[in-house]
């Protein structure tokens, strides 16, 4: 048989599913998600196992924190050193962990920047004294131990966690199709209800919420989620939590000295001046950091006025920044069965009391064994003191007494080893009283134990005792205080602009500027080399500007993103996208009108210019061209009633009719204005004629004027031909009110 069949085969489908799946429960078990005895994630646990075994304890000096990496890394973690030491700086950074698990000496970090820590070789660590709560019952039997990768050293597969860890520092990570964000609590509110829950087994989660109010953040931000929230995200597991941070008022200027769960001064900072950039908050005068060593957080927003609404500028950056954040909630974890589950509040209690009453039973049994094991060598040494000559004798007579004393004395193998093993010095009468006294201490002590392990009502009654001491030894009060807060809003932009008076003014080769008030002389002004003054319009600052191009376009402008009059102004191209070809022909304002729109085709309708409003940057279609035609310059149209429509052809006719005969509508083609005379006839211009006005034409350089009674001449109906304007006004091009 050939070595290729000899083989395994497999499907290449088969094979990747199954390549697939051990990676991914890889990945969710051993290193996402934490465990819900100890709430670590195997990196963490064999870290902090690691620390412990260098004697890297709370009343230890500081050490390299690369011994550490390097002890991990070589005994128990073959992974990356740098994800490691990640680890290792998040277990540290007070900021990161509301009750820290290392003590860290040198730069690990900051809040406004946490991956800014130093290399691990310049940086020193050992264990908190709260580390002890996963650390201090460890080789007291009460975990299971395993194999580390080579096979050469075992290490323990949990940590007999004395506090519900999962649920005090949180944890977070992605996993394979699934991830975990649980956030920290307050050990004194959580050891309060265990404590309760152990006493009643059955208490509900409406109960459990009376002492564990929310979690609890290592940042002094309120959280404003509410209670109902809270409480359904406790029920399913699920859910967010939102924390706002916390300001005060110094006379002109607001103070900001506390921020939420991992946010970052720097980043505020660069939120409000980019709205500072875009004058979004004109009430704003300047902004500084004065975070130091003595106030971690210190951001000063300098205002304008001491009369600007602080409640609505703070309502307005929690809505648009990050001083206020929502975080995400997915209590995912690996539970005692050893999988992957999304676990309500009261499992997390329930199960880690399962485990903590497993491991409590199993620190019992351990000592209790131990004692058993004591009491049976004192009872061996006590009957070698009380024949003391006799045992001296057969050790000094034969060749191997351990066999002779065993039968002489019916002593086990182990007793008969203590007694060999004991010294001469220890032969003395008084070391028989200690053993005596040393043997009633263990009786009592078996007693006690035994009762302990017989008695439900007592174990309870101990683990309860523990968890509060430990409390109250590592506990402390809650930094993030749970309030009722109203929404935030962000302020509408369009009311924090000013009504001045405005000019908009637009150049032939499209440039706009503005300039306040309505008395400047836009034709007076500096146009680029090869640019002129096309036209202008007057309006206020707070109202939107609409362009008008040939293809019968609209587009709309705020005044606020164009630059001053006294500079050359900005390419109306540079924010719009008119189709090739087209030509921006004037700007409207006063969106309460109606304009007339009309092409070169000879059709056109009423428009109201609010219709003409738009967001998008290539405008909105009004008017529907044929090919060939182009939009001709809207014209304002007051009064429909009264007033009349003039339109001019090439040709040089002219048809004056009532401004009624023209529908409204938002877009389209519209109705036949006049008729036009030959195919390349084409109409010219369009105007609103107001009642007892005149008109005045121009062609060339010249100009004819047409007074009310002589405008009368050309009144008709829509959709005829008009009459002749006299000969030399062939070709119009403009036309006014006089």
């Amino acid at each position: 048989m050939s070595t290729l069949e000899k083989l395994e085969q497999m499907p290449m489908q088969e094979f990747t599913a199954k390549a697939y799946l051990d990676y991914s429960m890889y990945v969710i078990l051993d290193r996402a998600l934490p465990h819900i005895a100890d709430g670590l994630k195997p990196v963490q646990r064999r870290i902090i196992y690691a620390m412990s075994e260098l004697g890297l304890s709370a009343a230890s000096k500081h050490k390299k924190a690369a011994r550490t990496v390097g002890d991990v890394l070589g005994k128990y973690h073959p992974h990356g050193d740098s994800a490691c030491y990640e680890a290792m700086v998040l277990m540290a950074q007070p900021f990161s962990y509301r009750y820290p698990l290392i003590d860290g000496q040198g730069n690990w970090g900051s809040i406004d920047d946490p991956k800014s820590f130093a290399a691990m070789r310049y940086t020193e660590a050992r264990l908190t004294q709260y580390a002890r709560v996963l650390l201090s019952e460890l080789g007291q039997g009460t975990v299971d131990w395993g194999q580390n990768f080579d096979g050469t050293l075992l290490e323990p597969k949990l940590l007999p966690a004395r506090l519900p860890n999962v649920l005090l520092n949180g944890s977070s990570g992605i996993a394979v199709g699934m991830a975990t964000d649980i956030l920290p609590h307050n050990i004194k509110e959580v050891a309060d209800a265990l404590v309760h829950l152990l006493d009643e087994p059955d208490l509900s989660l409406d109960a459990v919420c009376e002492h564990i109010k929310g979690p609890d953040f290592p940042t002094k931000a309120e959280i404003i989620t509410a209670p109902e929230d809270i409480r359904a995200m406790y029920a399913s597991g699920s859910g967010s939590i939102r924390m706002r941070a916390l300001f005060t008022r110094e006379e002109k200027a607001i103070v900001i000295n506390t921020l939420p769960h991992q946010v970052s001064g720097e980043r505020i900072i660069e939120q409000i001046a980019e709205q500072m950039k875009l004058r979004k908050l004109p009430m704003v005068d300047d902004l500084r950091d004065e975070s130091d060593h003595a106030s971690p957080i210190r951001l000063v927003i300098f205002l304008r006025s001491s009369r600007v609404d602080i409640e609505q500028l703070m309502s307005h950056l929690y809505a648009t920044t990050d001083l206020e954040r929502s975080y995400r909630v997915n209590m995912n974890m690996i539970g005692l069965n050893g999988k992957p589950e999304i676990k309500t509040l009261l499992q997390i209690l329930k199960e880690w009391l399962v485990f903590r009453t497993d491991t409590v039973k199993r620190r019992l049994n351990y000592r209790l064994t131990h004692v058993l094991e004591r009491l049976h060598i004192l009872d061996g040494l006590l009957i070698a003191y009380l024949n003391l000559d006799e045992v001296i004798a057969i050790i000094r007579s034969e060749d191997h007494p351990k066999p002779v004393l065993m039968q002489r004395f019916a002593l086990s193998e182990i007793q008969a080893d203590a007694i060999l093993d004991t010294r001469l010095r220890h032969l003395a009468k008084l070391e028989e009283m200690k053993i005596v006294s040393e043997q009633k201490q263990l009786v009592a002590e078996q007693k006690e134990l035994e009762g302990l392990l017989a008695s439900p009502g007592k174990l309870r009654k101990l683990i309860q005792t523990e968890i509060l001491q430990d409390a109250e030894k590592y506990g402390d009060e809650r930094r993030s205080p749970i309030v009722q807060r109203e929404a935030s809003q962000a302020i509408n932009q369009e009311s924090l602009i000013s009504d001045e008076p405005v000019t908009f003014i637009l150049s032939d080769k499209a440039w706009g500027r503005v300039a306040k008030g309505h008395e400047i002389d836009p034709a007076g002004l500096s146009y680029r080399t090869g640019d002129a003054y096309m036209c202008s319009v007057q309006g206020r600052r707070n109202q939107p500007f609409i362009v008008w191009d040939s293809s019968g376009r609209s587009y709309t402008l705020k005044a606020d993103d164009y630059p001053s009059a006294r500079t050359l102004g900005e390419p109306l191209t540079g924010r719009l996208n008119p189709p090739q070809g087209a030509r921006f022909l004037t700007v409207l304002t006063d969106v309460t009108h109606h304009y007339l729109v009309a092409s070169s085709g000879g059709y056109g309708f009423r428009v109201r210019l609010e219709e003409l409003l738009t967001k998008n940057r290539t405008g909105k279609a009004v008017l529907n061209l044929k090919s060939g035609e182009t939009a001709l310059i809207p014209s304002l149209c007051e009064d429909a009633e009264t007033s009349r429509v003039a339109v001019v052809t090439k040709a040089g006719r002219l048809l004056v009719f009532a401004a009624s005969e023209l529908p409204v509508l938002s877009k389209g083609r519209g109705n036949k204005l006049i008729q036009l005379d030959t195919a390349t006839d084409h109409l010219a211009v369009i105007i609103n004629v107001p009642q007892e006005r005149g008109l005045q034409l121009w062609s060339g350089k010249r100009h004819l004027t047409l007074k009310t009674t002589d405008v009368d001449d050309y009144v008709g109906h829509r959709a005829r031909k008009g009459q002749f304007l006299p000969k030399g006004f062939r070709d119009v091009y403009k036309a006014q009110i006089v």
